[in-house]
């Protein structure tokens, strides 16, 4: 006997999947191999805005995937690991960016494909 499985509107595995599986989390998880501070991931993510990475770093946060600490000195440094939660992800994501960039090729040939017959049917 098969079951369909109905993916319900308000199941929290969507909340989740959508807060920690988009492309800037998952990049942070990444950088985040070892402790680093906001400038330097920020540095090592070319292309996100100040705005977009610390509402990624608090998301985060809030879902247990990393801890912030604040470090004392001048100025005040505040400083970003992975949870043990956090470090769970690397192997699921690190598969995920490997697949990716293996058949990054391909997708980019089908994506140029598509988008020509796009442009011979207009």
């Amino acid at each position: 006997m098969t079951h369909d499985v109905v993916y319900r509107a308000d199941c929290p595995s969507r909340t989740i999947l959508d807060q920690i599986a988009d492309k800037w989390s998952m990049l942070v998880l990444a950088v985040l191999s070892e402790p680093r501070r906001f400038n330097e991931i920020k540095r090592r993510l070319e292309g996100i805005t100040q705005r977009v990475l610390t509402q990624t770093l608090r998301r985060l946060e809030r879902n247990g995937m990393i801890t912030r600490r604040v470090l004392p000195g001048r100025p005040l440094g505040v400083e970003y690991s992975l949870t043990p939660l956090g470090r769970s992800l690397q192997g699921p994501f690190g598969e995920l960016y490997n697949w990716t960039v293996e058949n990054m090729d391909v997708i980019q040939s089908f994506q140029r494909a598509y988008d020509n017959r796009g442009e011979q049917s207009t």
